[in-house]
């Protein structure tokens, strides 16, 4: 018998798709860039290893690479120090290690819909109730201040946001975040705030959550900053009080973050400004290359993503986004369906556009193809 808190969740649809396709399918799917590490941080890793800086290192991560965190974030909050800093294995650990961390049985945790697949059930993991509020695209995919206000109750214990947003691509405004930050402040909520794509914004600028109050927390990640998801390093800022506490959970679970990855990354910080510039250039570029081509095709529209690597068009046709997904990889490209990422994705798709341009072309190809056969169906029905 497994634990009830397991049997409970299930594997994202990201990864059902993308493990269900056939060879050779374009992916669309999965949020990686096809970016390798730049030089300077490939070259301080392998240096780190002949250093012999294999060993554990502190829970809380390598104190040099802490002091530039948080040098990272000194414009936002003159008062940051290593001391607010925590070095993950990843975004996703550091999500975790927050939810641990804050989270009772019986609390409640608001949490976007759509949203990243891991927030609702990392919550039910700890015993508390996702309650989700609505991120539609009419509104720009932005929160609605009001309905939060419907959904809070006395057991509500903290707010999830993600700006740029994975799926929707939304990055919220200065108002949007100021009023959020008095919505918590006004409930007594812990705000968590998930920025892994802060580096990645194409409409407008990134507003962070750090700094702003003492019970706001950010997760990041230097994933997609440095194109090195596998190496699974991210970071925690949050107030001395709670990185105390989130610290505990965090060892508990990993008991270090990688000794030589934190050195390449200390490196990339350092001096990989130019790769990490080209690499959001290019990303720019092939945001306008799919929504140009996605608002072309019949019984697709789509909203331009103001940040992170992802388009979320809506369609038009007599289906789910389950079985729109599994047609479309019956053909030959993977993509996600959107209520993957909760009840109101139902009739989205998201696609990834840190794939290569090729790639991008002949996955819209398909994509096109199908639009047009789905056209076609509808006149003879």
């Amino acid at each position: 018998m497994v634990a009830h808190r397991v049997s409970e969740i299930e594997i994202s649809g990201i990864r059902r798709m993308f493990e269900a396709a056939p060879p050779g399918a374009v992916n669309l799917g999965l949020g990686e860039p096809d970016f390798e590490p730049p030089s300077v941080v490939v070259e301080a890793l392998v240096q780190a290893v002949h250093d012999k800086m294999n060993h554990y290192g502190p829970s809380a991560g390598l104190t040099a690479l802490r002091e530039k965190v948080a040098d990272r974030y000194r414009d936002i909050d003159p008062d940051v120090t290593r001391e607010n800093v925590i070095i993950t294995s990843g975004g996703s650990e550091g999500l975790m290690a927050c939810a641990l961390t804050l989270y009772d049985p019986g609390d409640e945790v608001l949490i976007p819909d759509p949203g990243f697949v891991l927030y609702a059930p990392q919550a039910r993991l700890v015993g508390a109730t996702p309650v989700p509020y609505s991120l539609v695209e009419e509104h720009r995919f932005l929160p609605d201040l009001d309905e939060l206000e419907r959904r809070v109750t006395p057991r509500t214990r903290a707010l999830v946001v993600n700006s740029p947003a994975n799926p929707t691509g939304s990055v919220f405004p200065h108002s949007t975040v100021e009023r959020l930050i008095a919505f918590a402040d006004r409930h007594n909520l812990t705000l968590v705030s998930d920025e892994v794509y802060d580096e990645m914004v194409y409409e407008g600028h990134h507003i962070s959550f750090a700094g702003k109050g003492d019970r706001s927390i950010v997760v990041n990640s230097f994933s997609k900053m440095f194109a090195m998801t596998g190496w699974r390093l991210g970071f925690i800022v949050a107030p001395r009080s709670l990185a105390v506490e989130i610290n505990k959970a965090h060892y508990h679970m990993v008991a270090c973050p990688s000794t030589p990855v934190q050195a390449a990354v200390l490196a990339g910080l350092g001096a990989a400004h130019e790769a990490r510039s080209a690499m959001r250039a290019e990303f720019r570029a092939r945001r306008e290359l799919v929504v140009r081509e996605i608002n072309t095709m019949p019984g697709l529209r789509c909203v331009p993503p103001a940040g992170a690597f992802y388009a979320f068009p809506k369609f038009s046709w007599p289906a789910t986004a389950y079985s729109v997904a599994g047609e479309l990889l019956k053909r030959g490209l993977i993509t996600t369906p959107g209520d993957a990422f909760g009840r109101l994705g139902g009739r989205h798709l998201r696609l990834s556009f840190a794939a290569s341009r090729p790639n991008l072309k002949r996955g819209l190809a398909i994509l096109r193809q199908y639009s047009m056969d789905m056209r076609g169906r509808r006149k003879r029905s």
